[in-house]
């Protein structure tokens, strides 16, 4: 029995559509293997978020903001620990910090590093003027454990006599262990063992610990850096995003599109995701732009 020839046509419009998705997506993913990655998107990440212009409003709006982004990591089931709080009147935040945990944490709150700007009428406004107030965030990575792998080939070892008090010998072989780091300068050295081999595996650990608190504090002034880079001046032309209540709008700037339903938006939901997943997007589509040139 022969297949009716518009049921036929159906199937094939069918397979050549899902055919059309595949390669769609494949072309995506091949796209993204060719672009350079971020090696800290995978990481957890600490958020700061601190009060700028606009005095006990900007507060008011940082606590919020606060409490959005401790929504939005129990959405994203990510740990959320608050690290730090500083308040002010009326129950505001003029800074606080979290540390939120979980695989691509980084990269996804990265977006929200910048000056969001808030437009209502405060609480405390008696006339019903609308303020323009703005508040500051802060996303860093957070490290993995470092772990301090040396090279031989980049250590120095001097061995000389233990000297005991008064200039005497501890013994009269040559014990006592100097290890150089060639690369950082750093010099360590141990003698209060009698064996050669003990003093040197002291005097290993004391290097291997010393490297990693050099590095541990090259981190922590590289983050500090970024942050200062991500907070800007806070002034109210330095925004990323506006939040505006009596419009019931969210207008993220970078993108230039707009969300309706701001109380919505700051429930840290599908909203907020929708647009970190648009940001993302943006950013690579960005990338791959400069790739191409």
């Amino acid at each position: 029995m022969l297949r009716d020839d518009s049921s036929l046509a159906e199937e094939v419009r069918q397979e050549i559509l899902e055919c059309d998705q595949d390669l769609r997506a494949l072309e995506g993913a091949i796209v993204r293997e060719m672009i350079p990655r971020d090696q800290s998107d995978d990481h957890s990440a600490v958020l700061e978020v601190r009060a700028a212009a606009g005095g006990t409003e900007s507060s008011l709006f940082t606590s919020e903001m606060f409490a959005m982004y401790q929504k939005y990591a129990a959405y994203r089931k990510w740990g959320f620990e608050t690290l730090s709080v500083s308040e002010s009147e009326l129950g505001g935040y003029k800074q606080a910090s979290a540390s939120v945990t979980g695989t691509g944490v980084y990269g996804r709150l990265k977006y929200e590093a910048g000056v969001h700007r808030v437009q209502r009428v405060p609480a405390t406004e008696t006339h019903g003027r609308l303020h323009t107030s703005t508040m500051s965030v802060a996303v860093l990575p957070q490290p993995r454990d470092i772990e301090v792998v040396l090279n031989t080939n980049d250590i120095k070892v001097d061995t000389f006599r233990a000297a005991g008090a008064g200039g005497q010998h501890v013994n009269t072989t040559d014990s006592a262990v100097r290890l150089t780091h060639k690369p950082t300068g750093i010099v360590v050295s141990i003698q209060d063992q009698r064996s050669q081999h003990q003093n040197k595996a002291k005097a290993m650990k004391l290097l291997q610990a010393l490297i990693y608190e050099q590095q541990r504090k090259t981190a922590v002034e590289e983050r500090d850096e970024k942050r200062r880079q991500q907070i800007g001046s806070g002034e109210r032309s330095e925004r990323i995003r506006t939040y505006n209540f009596p419009q019931d709008r969210v207008t993220e700037h970078r993108l230039g599109v707009t969300v309706w339903g701001v109380a919505g938006f700051m429930s840290g939901t599908d909203s907020l995701d929708n647009l970190l997943e648009q940001l993302s997007a943006h950013d690579l589509q960005e990338n791959l732009t400069r790739l191409m040139e």
